[in-house]
């Protein structure tokens, strides 16, 4: 365990289908493991404190759907900007919040999924492979959902998934899953994987969740 106490603000709510009290409560030990008081929000109320965001460390968004005021995703950006860290999985952070400021700071959003769930893969980007989120682990596969996303050319991609051709498309898209980018002075890990608890049961997901969300923090 670590000695230095940072402040780690866990914010979830929005749509239940997403689990984001179990999903998120299964982190918060490994948080405190190394080093973080953490409290917890099931209210978007919180970002209209600009004050409290600019002194955490680490912002983990788990809220689906929903809605933020600007003010609100003005001072989330803001106080990332200035050096707080953002990171979340799945729905809880790109699939929320229609808001172009905040999906310019997380660098992508949601678009769809092929109905229901199903076996796919995916794939380390052999360039970043030593990247410290990602640094040892090898390609996996999911029974999952797989997210397609609208992502901004300047993230830093982790790891991808392939979605083969279909009616619309003639060939396979290659899609960006995992990834982190900088915004200012602050870090921002988005992951697109964890619709369902049991995901996080799998080695690679688990441990490059709880990876991006030390590399997130200040």
């Amino acid at each position: 365990m670590t000695t230095d106490t940072r402040r780690a603000l866990v914010v979830r709510g929005g749509w239940d289908g997403h689990h984001p009290v179990t999903i998120s409560d299964g982190f918060v030990p490994y948080l405190k493991d190394h080093g973080f008081t953490v409290e917890t929000s099931e209210d978007l109320a919180v970002y209209d404190d600009a004050e409290r965001l600019a002194t955490t460390d680490l912002i983990v968004q788990c809220w689906t759907m929903g809605s933020v005021t600007r003010e609100q995703s003005a001072n989330l950006a803001a106080a990332v900007r200035a050096g707080t860290g953002l990171a979340g999985w799945h729905g809880g952070i790109v699939d929320c919040f229609h808001d172009h400021g905040y999906h310019l700071l997380t660098g992508g959003k949601f678009v769809m999924h092929p109905p229901g769930y199903l076996d796919h893969g995916y794939e380390i980007v052999p360039e970043r492979a030593d990247h410290p989120i990602v640094a040892g682990l090898g390609d996996f596969t999911l029974h999952s959902e797989q997210y397609w996303v609208l992502t901004d050319p300047h993230i830093d991609v982790l790891a991808t998934t392939v979605f083969p051709p279909d009616e619309f498309h003639d060939r396979p898209a290659v899609m960006p899953a995992v990834w982190t980018r900088t915004w200012g002075r602050g870090r921002v890990f988005v992951s697109t994987i964890g619709h369902k608890p049991d995901d996080f049961d799998v080695p690679e997901v688990r441990t490059l969740t709880e990876r991006g969300l030390l590399w997130a923090s200040r």
